[in-house]
């Protein structure tokens, strides 16, 4: 049981981390909540599955077909209806659900309601830590990872990445000194896009694909958010890892478990911010400093 708990863990922790770096990514840097941001990861789900199962393309050219084009229509949507907006905290969060509902909907018109899946890129299985393991599981955990590392590495060695860091530490300061704060977050959301678009099309082998799955995705991770603390990349990883560790204990140790996952995330959510309420690695309150 402790090898199924810690493989289920690393997998979990893995898709999470993807999805709520990207998310505190967007925050930190443009300051929205994007409530969007889970829908693009069922948005590229659905291009893996029309370009694997409708046109008969290889698997991983559907992969960068979902990734691009998630990161053009997060980049778009961004620049065309929420930087407009960007001061008006409310509206941003109307808007992106708006858009989120949006994709939903357009979803259900060209798929239907129908459970899809999509033909795994490998075939066959391993034995990791006592637990069999199938190979796209493997593959699923180490291109999220490798990810992560790369994202690490853009964030911390290159100029895009000093930009990044300089307009969420002050946006303002950033300006002055030649960093243009639009279009710094726009490449910023379309960072947090390809993040949420990978997730999504290395996943898709493993779960069923409908237009709702963004919503599930969408609650842990603005759990894991706030946990961490608002803007915090380190944060986020750590959250990840505590949210998908407490979930899995549920699942193997309470009776049917799976259907108060959920809830104890948000639980553990609760309580930490009862002790520290700008999350684990999250800049003090205003009133607090």
């Amino acid at each position: 049981m402790l090898g199924n708990l810690l493989v289920s863990t690393l997998m979990s922790a893995s898709v999470y981390a993807m999805l709520a770096v990207g998310f505190s990514l967007t925050f930190g840097v443009a300051r929205i909540i994007n409530l969007a941001h889970t829908a693009f990861y069922m948005v590229a789900s659905y291009i893996i599955f029309t370009a694997t199962m409708k046109m008969g393309l290889p698997l991983y050219v559907g992969v960068v077909a979902a990734v691009s084009l998630v990161v053009l229509l997060a980049m778009v949507t961004y620049k065309v209806l929420v930087d407009p907006m960007r001061e008006h905290e409310t509206t941003v969060l109307i808007l992106t659900i708006g858009v989120a509902l949006v994709l939903q909907e357009l979803m259900f018109l060209w798929f239907g309601g129908y459970f899809r899946s999509v033909p795994t890129a490998v075939e066959g299985f391993t034995t990791l830590l006592g637990v069999r393991v199938s190979y796209q599981y493997v593959l699923t955990i180490c291109v999220l990872i490798v990810t992560l590392a790369l994202v690490w590495l853009l964030l911390m060695k290159t100029r895009l990445g000093l930009a990044i860091r300089a307009t969420a530490q002050d946006r303002e300061i950033a300006n002055v000194m030649g960093m243009s704060d639009s279009r710094t977050a726009t490449i910023t959301v379309g960072i947090a896009a390809a993040l949420a678009a990978i997730a999504g099309a290395i996943v898709a082998p493993l779960f069923i694909i409908e237009p709702r799955i963004w919503l599930s995705p969408l609650t842990v991770v603005l759990a894991i958010s706030v946990l961490g603390g608002l803007g915090s990349l380190k944060g986020s990883i750590l959250g990840a890892v505590i949210i998908a560790l407490s979930e899995n204990l549920v699942v193997f140790l309470v009776p049917q478990g799976a259907f108060f996952k959920g809830a104890f995330s948000l639980l553990i959510m609760i309580v930490v911010l009862l002790i520290r309420p700008e999350g684990l690695y999250g800049v003090a309150f205003e009133e607090e400093r």
